[in-house]
């Protein structure tokens, strides 16, 4: 009946506009046909909506009598890259999820102003709000990841524990002034603390056949695949020790001024920034340049390879303490007695990593190896303190799927589910595995660490994701409560909420 209502309504459209078409100057004529044209759009979309609601399959004579008219942006979903002429399927992988506002290029946020009749749309698991000009959008964001972990096997009982914790529990907006201005804020309250985490305002824009974007705030690092990946996006629970160990001494994050470029096959950026948002006031900053680049010279819709290179110099503050202690993360985040440690490390005057990626997909198949060094600067004549790590790690997705690698930025992403489980489909399901070795040399208390992962991803749809790893991991330390050679055993599982 609603079908039967729709094709009424544009019939005694059409009926109703005939003698005044006829009668109108060039003009009327003119605007005439763009409100039918209006119309039929609306007609179009309303089809839509009813097909997903009540799978009726009796309106396609509606569906094929718009067909003529192009159905808005916010119906199809597909945005076109004016630089270079592509979709999105082409400029960002068609297994990508929707970008976020402050990650579109000029082209996609000119695209999302021009659609009609829209000031509300659902797109990632949460409203994108628009004003009615297209010219203010607005979005909440937000992450919820929990882990669960279970250690054995230790030689240390104090190792052999089983804890619970928040990976990630984010709460944020992000907004958009017409195509070029742009702006995000979040804040973690993980571990039961309240941490500023991305903060930023940026502009972007088109020079020919590239695109650019300025960015100044509080900002994650641009720095190795996994590292520049958000804790919501790589395969695995934790990320690989390259990222968590090939590090400015900061961390993360830090207050910079970071301008990007962007070309049809990869991207390049330089980071200048301070100390984190959070840190002290009282003293100097430290300063740290940073800068990466990826390129991927073959890619096609269902295939692509990556090449990354990346690099930091970092200068310790003078007033700082200098410490350079280091505790990494080996076998789970949240078994705090489980890391490869240095013991109490300090005088350090400045840093200098670098390190290097390569890998890519084919199909439903992924393969990503990284590598990194860094050399940390000691006072006093000391020699330096050298830090190696490097990762090898692939998956396999068995329903299908494409692997969800970000084109545009050289990193994992949120994955696009094509069955999802709330239309009725398996989901996606991933099965992985990692290897990953550290090693801590140039100081006394020299260490090093390995691990081996294998585990399973089941992504519900792309917001909501179910994750197991089982890790098998060996540790040497020199300092701290637990030293010697040790290894053993840890369950971890995980649930991811992002939006």
């Amino acid at each position: 009946m609603k079908m039967k209502f729709l094709a009424g309504a544009a019939l005694s459209a059409l009926l109703f506009a005939t003698p005044a078409l006829a009668q109108s100057t060039s003009a009327d004529q003119a605007e005439l046909v763009r409100l039918l044209k209006a119309q039929a759009e609306e007609i179009a979309a309303l089809r839509a909506r009813l097909d997903r609601i009540e799978g009726n399959q009796d309106a396609a004579p509606v569906a094929q009598a718009a067909a003529p008219v192009s159905v808005p942006q916010a119906a199809q979903a597909k945005r076109t890259n004016v630089a270079n002429d592509e979709t999105v399927a082409d400029s960002f992988a068609p297994q990508l999820a929707p970008v976020g506002l402050a990650d579109q290029s000029v082209a996609q946020a000119r695209a999302a102003a021009n659609v009609s009749n829209v000031t509300t749309e659902w797109r990632g698991g949460l409203p994108i709000f628009r004003s009615a000009d297209g010219k203010y959008l607005f979005k909440m964001r937000g992450r919820i990841i929990n882990h669960v972990s279970s250690t054995f096997g230790s030689n240390y009982d104090a190792r052999n524990i089983t804890t619970t914790g928040a990976r990630a529990l984010r709460i944020g907006i992000e907004g958009a002034v017409g195509p070029h201005f742009f702006y995000q804020f979040e804040n973690d309250f993980a571990d039961n603390t309240s941490d500023v985490g991305t903060m930023f305002v940026g502009w972007r824009n088109d020079v020919g056949k590239v695109s650019y974007d300025v960015r100044f705030g509080n900002m994650f690092n641009d720095r190795s695949f996994e590292g520049s990946s958000g804790s919501d996006a790589p395969p695995f629970l934790e990320r690989n020790v390259v990222a968590t160990s090939i590090i400015p001494q900061r961390g993360f994050y830090g207050i910079a001024l970071m301008p990007r470029l962007f070309w049809k096959t990869g991207h390049a950026s330089v980071t200048i920034s301070g100390d984190s948002v959070d840190a002290s006031q009282a003293i100097n900053d430290s300063r740290t340049v940073l800068a990466r680049a990826h390129w991927n010279p073959f890619k096609t819709d269902r295939s692509i390879v990556h090449v990354g290179l990346w690099g930091f110099d970092e200068a310790l503050s003078s007033r700082g303490p200098g410490t350079l202690t280091r505790n990494t993360v080996i076998g789970g985040r949240f078994n705090g007695n489980l890391r490869v440690q240095t013991g109490a490390l300090v005088g350090g005057t400045g840093t200098t990593g670098y390190g290097a990626e390569l890998g890519g997909y084919a199909g439903p198949f992924w393969v990503m190896g990284e590598a990194g060094k860094r050399v940390a600067r000691l006072n006093a004549g000391r020699p330096d303190f050298e830090s190696k790590a490097w990762s090898l790690s692939t998956g396999f997705f068995v329903t299908g799927d494409l692997p969800p690698y970000n084109p545009r930025l050289g990193t994992f992403a949120q994955p696009r589910v094509l069955r999802p489980v709330f239309n009725g489909g398996p989901g996606a399901i991933e099965v992985l595995a990692r290897y990953e070795n550290i090693d801590y040399s140039g100081i006394p208390n020299a260490t090093n660490g390995e691990a081996a992962t294998i585990g399973t991803n089941w992504y519900l749809d792309s917001i909501i994701r179910l994750q197991l790893n089982l890790i098998h991991w060996k540790t040497n330390n020199k300092a701290g409560a637990f030293t010697g050679k040790d290894k053993g055993e840890t369950i971890s599982a995980g649930f991811g909420v992002t939006f």
